[in-house]
């Protein structure tokens, strides 16, 4: 069986809660509070765990905050491996207002990384044996914007498959470094990093490009509500967006990114996982707050759509 390294540089503790409604100056009274560990890597770890793989997770953590992150990783099932910092981790804050059911995102930096704490992540990248290395979330404070092209690089020589879901320039200078296996960009971060405006047929051609430059492999683009593209050397397989009740929109592109990889290592075919990414994706938006998706959703949409979900309940699309 592949293995799987997830990395998280910038984890978080997120708080997830509600409120009828946000209005300035005065005091929001917040209930139904949740509290989750967070960080793109830390949230694939959360996905592949509760489909039935055990991952590795390395994860950069430090301070008072830090203690109560790992804490919380210590009680999941994978295996836990910690580079310390002298920054506190970040604390982010979700609001949905109930009301309207608009959703209000408040996410810190973070803490200032410095090169010594940053090369223990190189260093570590460059002697585990893992099948597949997922990096996913935003670049800490203190690192170069080419970071993850470093770690793009020492994936490359050891012939590992690299995925990343990051986006403006640490995922362009990641593809300049090219032999990525992945990418998960919006299509508003594909437009960003071909410099121009795209249409589905657009997107299509610009995935291809970066493919026949030796970029990437493979391109997943999500859509919204019209659906994800997956795009290879040979064309595209497009799925549609599943309808099903909204709980919050936390956390679905790092879910989509969990279940194909644990998909792929457990043999699906690429246009499987990628329906099974797709399904975990939609199945974290079925839960509430910073939650992510329950293995019987995923399987559930993979295998049946999204007509079990209906049952007259508020759904997008």
């Amino acid at each position: 069986m592949a293995s799987i390294l997830c990395v998280a540089l910038n984890p978080s503790i997120d708080l997830a809660n509600e409120t009828d409604r946000v209005v300035p100056t005065k005091k929001v009274r917040i209930r139904n509070q949740r509290q989750n560990i967070g960080g793109g890597g830390v949230n694939v770890a959360r996905v592949v765990a509760e489909l039935g793989k055990r991952p590795d997770l390395l994860v950069m953590s430090g301070g008072a905050t830090g203690e109560v992150f790992l804490d919380a990783v210590r009680q999941l099932p994978v295996n836990l491996h910690t580079i310390p910092i002298d920054g506190a981790i970040r604390v982010a804050f979700m609001v949905k207002e109930t009301e309207t059911g608009q959703e209000y995102r408040f996410v810190p930096e973070g803490p200032v990384v410095s090169q010594e704490e940053y090369g223990e992540a190189l260093r570590f990248l460059a002697q585990t044996t893992a099948d597949y290395i997922i990096v996913s979330g935003s670049l800490p404070r203190g690192l170069p914007k080419d970071a993850y092209g470093e770690m793009a690089r020492i994936c490359a020589a050891k012939d590992t498959r690299f995925i990343l879901d990051a986006s403006g320039e640490a995922l362009a200078e990641a593809l300049k470094v090219g032999g990525l296996f992945m990418i998960k960009p919006s299509l508003d971060e594909l437009e960003g990093i071909v410099g121009r405006s795209l249409d589905e047929n657009g997107a299509v051609a610009a995935a291809q490009e970066l493919i026949g430059q030796g970029s990437v492999k493979y391109v997943c683009i999500s859509m919204a509500r019209e659906g994800a593209l997956l795009v290879t050397d040979e064309g595209a397989i497009k799925v549609p967006s599943f309808a099903v009740p909204v709980g919050s929109t936390v956390g679905a592109g790092d879910s989509f990114v969990g279940g194909m990889v644990w998909a792929l290592t457990n043999g699906y075919p690429l246009e499987d996982a990628f329906r099974l990414g797709v399904a975990a994706g939609a199945a974290t938006v079925m839960s509430p707050g910073t939650e992510l998706c329950r293995r019987e959703d995923v399987f559930t949409l993979y295998e049946h759509g999204d007509a079990a979900f209906r049952d007259g309940e508020p759904v997008v699309r």
